[in-house]
């Protein structure tokens, strides 16, 4: 793999992080990496495969490269990069997703620790399965996201949040070097909100949930059910990234997007869902230029229509690449 000539000036840094995770590579699409499925090269990417490696990384850039962006990605169900790509170091931890069920305590309880990187619709089955009846993690069936990425934004569904099982969350503080473990009540849950919301710079390595043990029966009939609904009513048949507004106090996006008149209504190749107006799926040639041209669209006409400011779910990472 020869290295692109504008990361010439980085090659102590390549050489020292290649030596960390071998999984190094240069110029690697993002749109094969996001749910979108939009999204020019990242300059540098590696996927780290624990923890430890994890950190290593980060405290590798901070030492010879503090001024390199960062972006940590799982299944890349919630954002947006540019077409022009990424001009840092992405990071997938799609490596990281290893998973520990305890023993039940007294109180019937077992607590269930997951790497950052653990599919959010794998864990829900796992407690569903192989002799497990544990209930609380049905509402994140068919989720295409991680446990990491759950809880940085609280995702919910279906009635329950990701807030209502955590016991606990083990994550870094790049700035001081620390690894810190949060229990529940200081991680400043709140609708689609955590204490990684607040502090982005703060990275999740790993949580315990805490679990109680119900009838698999009912668990498992309610998974099915929630995947039905999904396939019903979400376009899960399109690449999307979920609900693109988050939901405004005493209304549903979706309905003020449907009664302005946009159900259906595209840019480029980005169309609102005809399905469910509160997504925008890529009708298979969508730029991110598209999508970000048809979200501030949406939002304008329900602002003016109904008054209502609508605020992004999806976010969107912008850092230009070297001579863009």
């Amino acid at each position: 793999m020869s290295t692109p000539t504008y990361l010439y000036p980085y090659m102590d840094f390549l050489e020292a992080l290649s030596s960390i995770s071998p999984s190094l590579s240069f110029d690697e699409p993002l749109s094969k990496h996001t749910t979108f499925r939009v999204g020019g090269p990242a300059s540098i990417t590696v996927s780290p495969q624990s923890r430890e490696e994890l950190v290593k990384v980060f405290e590798l850039v901070k030492r010879m490269t503090p001024s390199l962006p960062i972006c940590l990605l799982g299944k890349g169900s919630n954002v947006v990069f540019d077409d022009e790509g990424y001009g840092g170091l992405v990071i997938f931890t799609s490596g990281m997703q290893n998973v520990n069920f305890h023993s039940a305590d007294e109180e019937g309880y077992t607590n269930v620790t997951a790497e950052c990187g653990a599919s959010l619709t794998v864990l829900s089955r796992q407690c569903a399965t192989e002799g497990r009846s544990l209930e609380g993690l049905a509402f994140a069936y068919g989720i295409p996201g991680t446990i990491g990425g759950a809880i940085v934004m609280n995702a919910g569904a279906f009635g329950g949040e990701i807030s209502d099982i955590v016991h606990s969350v083990d994550y870094y503080d790049p700035q001081t070097g620390d690894i810190i473990t949060a229990d529940k009540e200081d991680l400043h849950f709140a609708y689609r909100h955590s204490l990684f919301t607040e502090h982005p710079e703060y990275v999740v390595l790993s949580t315990t949930l805490r679990m109680k043990e119900g009838v698999n029966e009912i668990i498992v009939d309610q998974m099915a059910a929630n995947m039905t609904t999904r396939r019903l009513k979400q376009p899960v048949e399109l690449p999307n990234a979920g609900s693109v507004f988050k939901r405004p106090e005493g209304y549903f996006a979706g309905k003020l997007i449907e009664d302005s008149g946009l159900k259906g209504f595209r840019i480029g190749g980005a169309q609102v869902s005809e399905k469910h107006a509160g997504f925008i799926v890529n009708t298979g040639d969508a730029t991110a230029e598209d999508i970000k041209s048809l979200v501030a669209h949406v939002a304008h006409v329900v602002k003016v229509n109904f008054g209502v400011t609508l605020e992004r779910e999806i976010r969107y990472i912008t850092t230009k690449r070297n001579g863009d």
